[in-house]
């Protein structure tokens, strides 16, 4: 892999130089110890849901906006299923998008606008290997170093991001489970939005950038 700006800053550093500190999504976000302990329930509904073919739709009305993504349960189930449940419960509703990286992506899911962390249910598998590509537009799971440590927080490419797919540097990669059908301008504007440092947090949009809501709807 070639060693850009983008990569260095994605990976704290140069890819053959990564068996240390390397910067992952959610290094400096999310501790481990911050994960609950629950069993997880994502897989209950996951058969059902692949078996009918469908590709569900959810919207997320923003400040900036509406986002609407198309899922792919036969390509990540567990995920999708995971997700779905986050959306049901309400999980995303009044959070942000608390780390916005100019050419690379914009990640959300599990703060509120005062940068309070939600709790969450217990992590998911990775489902990094289901063929999807961290492309333009395509919304994938954020995690720590431990590959299966996804729960809540989510991510939207706003370039292509091969450096992500499976097998990436760090031999796992992330796991895309949906792609944007509508609303990726807003994304691009969400992307556009000057950032700042916030106590221990960097690449916060200085002015909060809220999910008003995420809902399952029709196609």
């Amino acid at each position: 892999m070639r060693c850009t700006r983008r990569t260095r800053r994605f990976f704290n550093r140069c890819p053959q130089h990564r068996n240390r500190n390397m910067k992952l999504l959610l290094s400096a976000l999310l501790g481990t110890a911050l994960i609950a302990s629950a069993p997880v329930h994502a897989q209950s509904h996951a058969g059902t849901r692949q078996a009918g073919a469908s590709h569900p739709n959810v919207l997320f009305k923003t400040s900036m906006g509406e986002i609407r993504v198309e899922l792919y349960p036969e390509k990540a189930p567990r995920t999708v299923d995971n997700f779905i449940q986050y959306v049901a419960s309400g999980q995303y509703n009044n959070t942000i998008f608390h780390r916005v990286i100019r050419g690379f992506m914009i990640q959300g899911g599990g703060f509120t606008p005062e940068m309070e962390q939600k709790p969450t249910r217990a992590p998911i598998p990775l489902e990094s290997r289901n063929g999807l590509k961290n492309a333009t537009g395509s919304i994938a799971m954020a995690r720590t170093n431990d590959p299966n440590s996804a729960s809540a927080q989510f991510f939207i490419n706003t370039v292509d991001n091969p450096n992500l797919d499976y097998p990436n540097p760090d031999g796992h990669g992330y796991a895309v489970f949906g792609k944007v059908i509508s609303g990726l301008d807003v994304v691009k504007k969400i992307e556009a939005t000057p950032t700042a440092t916030h106590g221990s947090f960097s690449d916060v949009p200085q002015k909060p950038i809220v999910i008003q809501s995420a809902t399952v709807v029709s196609k």
